[in-house]
């Protein structure tokens, strides 16, 4: 294969495979594993091979692949969906709330099941891996709730990092903190993506998350977008989320 324009921005084949609608990262390895795709006419079994979107042709079983158009969209999710592009003892993901025309987007990171709120997707891959790689410090803020009362030790536990498999999490924000009755209300900034990081953090301090809900990615804001619906990204939010990565 003729290397690639280094001026060019480059993506793995079989991300790109995968961002632009033909099939799962999985099933992409299968295929160009397979010898079911080519490049520029080559014959390429190698999925991490670098290749130049819109530039470089890449056809699987002799059909060219359209390059598409990076888009980006918010979802607020749901809780009780789960954030994937398909999962066979899921009955329904975050994929199936949107029109099939958006269903080639995946999801920029975790959210949990139980949990709801702002959820990113694109087929940008390269953004997509700069807001999730813990390098680039993407604040994501949460609004929580927890069983008891939260004392100023167990806060600043939470605030420095507590120890999650051996290793501590990131410092975090903890701001409008309240207190009511027999549980806390606050507002809860990481940067990190563990998996089911913010319960677990507090489980470790003795409190049980009651509540999860995810309001802002970066620059972007949940707003007032209502459960279950999505809307694109302003150029000025891409602008903008491109610029803190």
């Amino acid at each position: 294969m003729k290397p690639s324009d280094k001026k060019n921005r480059t993506q793995k084949l079989q991300l790109f495979l995968s961002h632009n609608g033909v099939c799962s990262r999985r099933r992409a390895m299968q295929i160009i594993f397979d010898g079911e795709v080519t490049v520029n006419g080559n014959l390429v079994q190698e999925p991490s091979v670098k290749i130049v979107p819109g530039k470089d042709k890449i056809c699987v079983k002799g059909k060219v692949v359209s390059f598409l158009k990076e888009e980006y969209i918010i979802l607020h999710k749901p809780s009780g969906i789960m954030t994937t592009r398909a999962d066979k003892f899921a009955p329904k993901t975050v994929i199936d709330l949107l029109p099939k025309e958006l269903q080639h987007l995946f999801p920029v990171g975790r959210l949990d099941k139980d949990t709801e709120g702002l959820l990113l997707l694109t087929n940008d891959g390269d953004l997509a891996n700069r807001l999730t790689h813990p390098k680039y410090e993407c604040e994501k803020k949460y609004f929580v709730i927890i069983k008891g009362k939260l004392d100023l030790d167990n806060g600043q536990q939470i605030k420095e990092g507590v120890l999650l498999d051996d290793k501590k999490t990131a410092p975090a924000k903890l701001t409008n903190v309240r207190v009511k009755e027999n549980q806390t209300e606050l507002t809860l900034t990481i940067t990190e993506g563990r998996k089911r990081q913010i319960r677990r953090m507090f489980e470790v301090v003795g409190h049980e998350v009651k509540y999860l809900k995810r309001l802002s990615q970066g620059p972007i804001k949940l707003g007032n977008l209502k459960i279950g619906s999505y809307r694109f990204l302003s150029d000025k939010e891409i602008k903008d989320l491109k610029e803190k990565t």
